[in-house]
């Protein structure tokens, strides 16, 4: 590889203190990434409501309500705290771009870095790929917005009937083709929630684990076959020159066989209970006038009207179960938008295929997304034309939806409001107790049980709902009592009493609940317009008149472009101060050592590791690219040519682990992992750490197995040991 003249093997710059600093923020990134968290900063009180006061001033935010907004906190006698307590997260998106300005500032790194991090050099350009990715991204998402992903496994769950393993071959295979076509994030963005819905509905399936690591692990298994459908595949590509028709014809095969074992391993193995997989599914069935239903685009805001908030009060009963089985047996789709959507993504993909086949040979490649952007431009104006058309039928879906929703919440605080008139009086007695002196005893319900969650459920629905903190804050007051429960009398009545923390808490409590406020002048302010209230309006406008496009630009995966960007300064720096020259070393050995064999299998286990502790498969795919380049220059400085088997089984290698490694051990092995996690935690299944781990530690053991031992014989077939550049 000609253009690989630039790379330096020199490993004596690890020496100096710019190098160890190098290496240290990188592994502390990592760690990061693995374990995020928040950074608790304490600013003065008298500060931030100057700050607060000045934005409010300046018409960018509404006018302060009271002393409890905007995230402040009141100590045991309710008065506001000294210091308002701010977060700052540290996660995948921060960490490196603190990593690359601290290392800027202290000269480890400077502007090749971060030219090579960003433009690009030896044939990894990031702005191609990222550019590339994101337009690729929105053409399939707006097939996943057109609801033709959630129609089709309707219409597989239809075909499989209520017969359970017959159902998870037919998703199994569907979830893998489409993957292979579009890529694994549409497939985590609908097919996810439309397991969580099934699981649900199903009266036999008593936890959906089985068919939701299925689906996980075959979307990202697929994702290895077609350059296009992952970033991991195009920064290998894009660094060796592979053609995107050379890529799928090597990774097919080892591709496909996986999928094909891993099968049965699934099934009978892994999830063989009953309980996970039902020999035959009982559902429940939806009555005709429930089917007769006209399907509502879930991309209108409260488009479901009461629905959605019916659903949310009964997540766990008969009623939560039939409003979920509407989203999966009476589905929305989009025909035009989705058959559209469908020709214009294999017009592009075609498009790739040939462009790429018919390299002049020159040296200087069509940079990929001079194909994807002209292409996302057309599914963009299509869905604009879309939703314009329709405007008139969309924003009155909203209005009526809204309405019913207004109505519902109105009748249920009707419902709720003897309920608050009991605690209004209580709080009150309990107020004239305190001032009194006289022990407050506990309310007992008629079974012996104290009365604490009735009460804290009601002191939920009475507190403002304008901000979450202050809910949140305001509810603990009632709901977590500690100590006493009665007053301890005052000793004389000249002191002031001493109240138990509970009862102290009531009072503090009545007095906010009890007390207004908001004054006239502030409400009068509130209604004011804004910064805030404009951007929130226009959005609303958006929602309602272009529900697809409002709905593709908030799920493509912006975060992806920091930190994308700021690994690849990252690993560039590790180029720069000789680490990668080490990693290259120890590589080169260890092949020496072990032969293609060893160099496959190998390759294979160093890229699922590093998947989960080197800033998900990106970052893994980043530096894995940058070692190999480095040793092929080693090998050519030495004389020693690298054959065709053990090169190219070291690549094809590395894109096995990259992809399967994103259902390992960690969810922040991929991107995908965050986002298949965040949207279960929305669907109300909750899937900790150590059990990700442990249910698909089996699930890609068999996987890499598999796709290795078929790679080596892949190999061995169809390579020779003539060296690989010859």
């Amino acid at each position: 590889m000609d253009d690989l003249s630039g790379v330096s093997t020199d490993t004596r710059e690890i020496r100096g203190y710019k190098s160890i600093s190098t290496l240290i923020a990188f592994i502390l990134t990592n760690l990061i990434v693995l374990f995020p968290f928040d950074i608790p900063i304490f600013v003065p009180r008298p500060l931030s409501n100057a700050f607060l006061d000045t934005l409010s001033k300046f018409r960018i935010i509404p006018p302060r309500r009271d002393r409890s907004q905007h995230g402040d906190t009141v100590d045991h006698l309710g008065q506001a705290q000294f210091w308002v307590r701010l977060k700052f997260p540290m996660n995948f998106v921060t960490a490196p771009l603190i990593a690359d300005l601290f290392l800027l500032a202290i000269l480890a790194i400077g502007r090749k870095e971060v030219h090579d991090g960003t433009i690009g050099a030896n044939s990894i350009l990031p702005y191609n790929i990222m550019i590339f990715f994101l337009t690729l991204a929105y053409i399939a998402i707006s097939i996943d917005a057109s609801g033709l992903i959630r129609w089709l496994a309707f219409k597989v769950l239809q075909k499989g009937g209520g017969v359970g393993h017959l159902l998870f071959f037919y998703l199994y295979a569907f979830f893998f083709a489409l993957g292979t076509c579009i890529g694994n994030d549409p497939i985590i963005l609908s097919g996810t929630a439309f397991l969580a819905y099934m699981t649900r509905v199903s009266s036999n399936i008593v936890h959906p684990r089985a068919w939701i690591h299925t689906q996980f692990a075959i979307a990202n298994i697929a994702s290895a076959i077609l350059v296009s459908s992952n970033p991991t595949n195009l920064v290998l590509a894009g660094a060796f020159h592979v053609t995107f028709i050379k890529y799928t014809a090597n990774m097919i095969v080892p591709v496909l066989v996986t999928a094909i074992v891993l099968f049965p391993f699934l099934l009978y193995i892994v999830f063989a209970e009953e309980t996970l997989i039902p020999l035959k599914i009982e559902m429940h069935q939806l009555t005709p006038e429930e089917q007769a239903k006209v399907p509502v685009n879930p991309n209108i805001p409260d488009g479901r009207g009461i629905a959605e908030e019916q659903e949310k009060q009964h997540v766990n009963d008969e009623q939560g179960k039939v409003l979920s089985l509407e989203e999966i047996m009476n589905p929305f789709v989009d025909r035009k938008g989705a058959a559209f959507g469908a020709l214009i993504m294999s017009a592009t993909l075609v498009t790739l295929l040939a462009v790429n086949a018919s390299d002049q040979g020159n040296g200087e490649e069509v940079p990929v997304f001079y194909i994807t952007l002209p292409a996302a431009a057309v599914m963009f104006c299509w869905d604009l034309g879309s939703g314009w058309i329709d405007r008139k039928k969309t924003r009155e879906i909203a209005r009526v939806g809204r309405e019913e929703k207004e109505r519902f919440r109105s009748e249920q605080a009707r419902l709720a409001a003897p309920e608050d008139d009991n605690l209004s009086e209580t709080l009150q007695q309990s107020q004239e107790g305190a001032d009194g002196g006289i022990p407050l005893h506990p309310t007992v319900s008629e079974n012996g049980d104290d009365a604490a969650p009735e009460l804290a459920s009601s002191v939920a629905k009475l507190v403002p709902r304008d901000d979450n903190s202050q809910n949140e804050q305001s509810t603990s007051v009632v709901s977590t009592p500690d100590g006493k429960r009665e007053l301890d009398r005052p000793a004389s009545s000249h002191q002031p009493q001493a109240l138990s923390g509970d009862d102290e808490e009531k009072r503090v409590f009545s007095e906010r609940v009890f007390s207004d406020p908001i004054s006239d002048e502030v409400a009068r302010q509130q209604e004011r317009l804004t910064l805030v209230s404009l951007v929130e309006s226009f959005h609303r406008w958006c929602q309602e008149t272009f529900p697809t496009v409002t709905a593709v630009l908030s799920h493509l995966p912006y975060a992806l472009l920091p930190f994308a960007f700021s690994m690849f300064v990252l690993v560039q720096g590790l180029v720069t101060n000789g680490w990668v020259p080490v990693f290259a070393y120890g590589w080169d050995h260890w092949v020496k050592k072990t032969g293609t064999v060893g160099a496959i299998g190998g390759m294979g286990f160093i890229s699922t590791i590093l998947c989960n502790f080197a800033g998900t498969n990106i970052g893994t795919t980043i530096l894995i690219c940058r070692v190999i380049q480095t040793w092929i220059v080693i090998r050519q400085d030495a004389g020693l040519p690298i054959s065709d088997r053990t090169f190219w089984g070291t690549i094809y290698a590395m894109a096995l682990g990259v992809n399967y490694g994103a259902f390992s051990t960690a969810f922040s092995a991929s991107l995908a992992g965050l986002l298949w996690r965040d949207i279960l935690g929305r669907k109300h299944i909750h899937v900790r750490r150590l059990d990700f781990a442990r249910v698909n530690l089996p699930i890609i053991t068999i996987a890499m197995v598999v796709g290795c031992v078929t790679l080596i014989i892949q190999i061995y077939v169809v390579r020779t040991n003539k060296p690989f550049d010859s």
